[in-house]
Parts: structure tokens; C-alpha cells; sequence
């Protein structure tokens, strides 16, 4: 299992230039069995990175691009009539998949976003009062545009809570831009990349993860954290219980892509910016990012 971690962080950057700590943050997020929600601008290799990602691990991969006039079923599927077999027949949507993208999930209505979030969590589809379960391992990446607003629908609490991290790639340095373009002659394509590790080597790298060990102090370090942020003044909504689950397994998964198997504080300090951040709500316009980092100097350390 740690070579197959090691053959997979490696094959992922063959195609990602410098970006070691977001591909280590994805992988937190696919071994907790949770999702990610990448926040950049386009052009930075959010795509990419979740093309490598299914073609590492052998999944199917689906990409939904969302707009305006995206509907539930182009999401879940449909069922159409087959006339042939005198029935109706029920259509996949792209949600049927290992590894799914939705690009710029914040352009899509609500109606259409509460579809995705019942597949997110419930990890099935119902659709005429069937249900139907997407394929195991199942995992979302979605991304929104942090600068362009204009004719989106921001996510509700309830589905910014449903991922378990939320990053940003980030431009890269000059140093690895010109990689980036060494590369493009001679490098390798996503097309290229061979599956490193099985479906089922996944499920069980999930099973390893939340195994590892954490001392009850940690926990209350955990919690200590989280509580902080309910009674924070400057913080109108805080983070709530679901996050608090969300990064006990993230510093698990951490720790054992780490080669540990046991948790320490750092690996606590590290997550807590991209598991907490998205999860609350700052008042009068302050970033909750900064919010997130004066906490962890605040609260003191196991």
C-alpha cells in the first residue's frame, strides 16, 4: 500500500507541475472518502488534475460543465422510452463515474446543485422514485472561479459543508512556468498515463487511513478548535459537527500519506485552513482564512 501512495503522488506529477501540496490535499480528501472544492481562477490545471487522477487509479471519468439552463437529470440520468423493448429505460448521467468534475458548480441553479449534493452524500441517484448506486469509489472535485460572479448562484452552507477540503492551485513560480513549457514538447500526456493503482487498492487505502492512530488530547485539540469557531466574535456561523469529523479523518489520511501511523498536532495545524475555512461564515467582510490562522495560534497546542 505505501508503494502504490508513492507510485500514485508520482504519476500525478508527471502532468502537475509544482504542485506537491494541492496534490497531497486531493489525495486527503480521496482517501477520507469526502470531496474537494478547488477555488482558482481558469487555466491553472484544475482539469488536469482530475483527468491524472482518474487515469492513476483506473476510473472512469466523468466532467459536467455547469450552466444556467443544466438541469437535474443532465446530472443524474434520465429514463427514456425504448421502443424496441415496449419500457422505459433508464439513461446514466455523468454522476455514474470513479471521478467526477464539475466545472465552475457555481454557475449551475440551485435546483440542479441540490441534485449533485444527494449523489455527494448519499452516494446513489434516485430518479422516479428509484434508487440507484454510483460506483465505489466515488469522487468529486468542483471547481468555482473566485473572481468572476456574474451570473452564478453561490453555493448554500449545506453543500459547501459537503467537501471535505477546499484549495487553490495557484499560479506557478516562474521557475516551474517554464517547465510547464519545456515539457509540453517532450512531456508526457494525460492520455499517457498509466493506471498506477486498483479501484479496489483505493477502498482499501481508505480502510488503512482510518486506522490510524490519535491520542484523545488530539481530539480535544480537534474539537477545542472547531468549538472556537461557534463563539468566535467575528464569525457568524461556525464550523459544524460534520466538519469536525471531516478533520479528524483528514489528519488521519495525512498522517498515513506520511508514512505514520499515528496523528500529530502539525498534521491538525496544517489541515485545519482548508478543512475549516469554507465551513463558516465571517462577519463584516473579514477572510476566513485569517480567521482559521489566528485561531491555531490561539488555542493551545496538545
Amino acid at each position: 500500500m505505501r508503494t502504490g501512495i508513492e507510485r500514485l503522488t508520482e504519476n500525478l506529477s508527471l502532468t502537475l507541475v509544482g504542485k506537491t501540496e494541492a496534490i497531497r490535499l486531493v489525495l486527503v480528501a480521496l482517501l477520507t472518502g469526502g470531496h474537494a472544492l478547488l477555488e482558482d481562477v481558469p487555466g491553472v490545471g484544475k482539469t488536469l488534475l482530475a483527468k491524472s487522477l482518474a487515469r492513476s487509479i483506473d476510473g472512469k471519468f466523468q466532467r459536467i460543465q455547469c450552466t444556467p439552463d443544466l438541469l437535474p437529470s443532465d446530472i443524474t440520468g434520465t429514463n427514456i422510452w425504448n421502443q424496441s423493448k415496449a419500457e422505459f429505460e433508464f439513461l446514466p448521467g455523468p454522476v455514474f463515474a470513479n471521478v467526477v468534475l464539475a466545472d465552475e458548480i457555481n454557475r449551475a441553479t440551485p435546483r440542479t446543485q441540490s441534485a449533485l449534493l444527494e449523489v455527494m452524500e448519499e452516494r446513489q441517484v434516485t430518479v422516479d422514485g428509484v434508487s440507484r448506486q454510483v460506483p465505489h469509489p466515488f469522487f468529486v472535485i468542483a471547481t468555482q472561479n473566485p473572481i468572476e460572479y456574474q451570473g452564478t448562484f453561490p453555493l448554500p452552507e449545506a453543500q459547501m459543508d459537503r467537501f471535505t477540503i477546499s484549495l487553490s492551485l495557484g499560479y506557478p513560480s516562474e521557475a516551474e512556468e517554464l517547465q510547464m513549457l519545456q515539457r509540453i514538447k517532450g512531456g508526457i500526456t494525460v492520455e499517457e498515463l498509466k493506471p498506477c493503482i486498483s479501484l479496489e487498492e483505493v477502498l482499501e487505502l481508505r480502510r488503512l487511513c482510518s486506522n490510524i492512530k490519535l491520542e484523545t488530547s488530539l481530539q480535544q485539540y480537534i474539537i477545542t478548535l472547531v468549538r472556537a469557531t461557534r463563539e468566535h466574535e467575528e464569525i457568524t456561523l461556525g464550523v459544524s459537527p460534520r466538519g469536525t469529523v471531516a478533520l479528524q479523518k483528514a489528519t488521519q489520511a495525512l498522517a498515513f500519506l506520511l508514512d505514520r501511523d499515528y496523528a500529530i498536532p502539525d498534521d491538525v495545524k496544517f489541515l485545519a485552513p482548508y478543512v475549516l475555512s469554507h465551513r463558516l461564515i465571517p462577519s463584516g467582510g473579514r477572510r476566513s482564512n485569517t480567521i482559521v490562522e489566528r485561531l491555531l495560534k490561539e488555542v493551545a497546542i496538545p
